[in-house]
């Protein structure tokens, strides 16, 4: 049986599955780290790196990845009211990155690997900006705040990782209206015969 999918279909179901790789992941590496690890200083998140995959495929709709990472986070290290506003909320301030996508193009940020890496590493900053200028403005200390990014080092890490991998696989690291373009264009000439 050969089904197709509307363009919105293929989309929403997309999107729940990176929410689900986003949620699992992020899930289990806090949790691992709260009872296993917990006088770390040091944390590792997923949620930098699923984010900017996203909003290269999908645009402002890696909103929702950005403010549930945060939220997940939150939850799995029973994290307060007020930590949960500052993650969520900071994590938006990664939609900047849609400045790039706008003026370089996606394609262009695909397909050199150090411009790929730079803009997952560069999603990742903003959202720990945003957790920290957030926090700031909520009455905490500027040496706390600074600890968004001291402690999210690994995160760097992970997310420069993540994307230079996902950028090597096939329609992945890609705008979706671009690759599903260009994997229906043998498609189209062969029913051109």
């Amino acid at each position: 049986m050969n089904h197709r999918y509307s363009f919105r279909q293929y989309r929403a179901i997309d999107l729940v599955m990176f929410a689900v790789i986003l949620c699992i992941a992020e899930w289990l590496i806090v949790t691992a780290a709260t009872r296993w690890y917990p006088d770390q200083l040091y944390t590792a998140s997923v949620v930098g790196a699923v984010t900017a995959i996203v909003l290269i495929r999908w645009g402002p709709y890696a909103l929702i990845h950005a403010v549930l990472g945060g939220a997940v986070f939150c939850l799995a290290s029973h994290g307060s009211r007020q930590q949960l506003l500052i993650y969520c909320g900071g994590n938006v301030l990664s939609l900047l990155m849609l400045l790039p996508l706008r003026f370089v193009g996606a394609e262009k940020i695909r397909e050199k690997a150090s411009f790929s890496v730079l803009f997952g590493l560069c999603t990742l900053l903003l959202m720990q900006l945003g957790r920290m200028l957030l926090a700031l403005a909520l009455g905490s200390p500027f040496y706390t705040s600074l600890g968004f990014f001291t402690t999210d080092v690994l995160s760097l890490l992970f997310t420069g990782v993540i994307v230079w991998i996902a950028r090597r696989l096939d329609g992945i690291f890609e705008d979706q209206k671009h690759y599903l373009l260009r994997i229906n264009k043998p498609e189209e000439e062969e029913g051109g015969y």
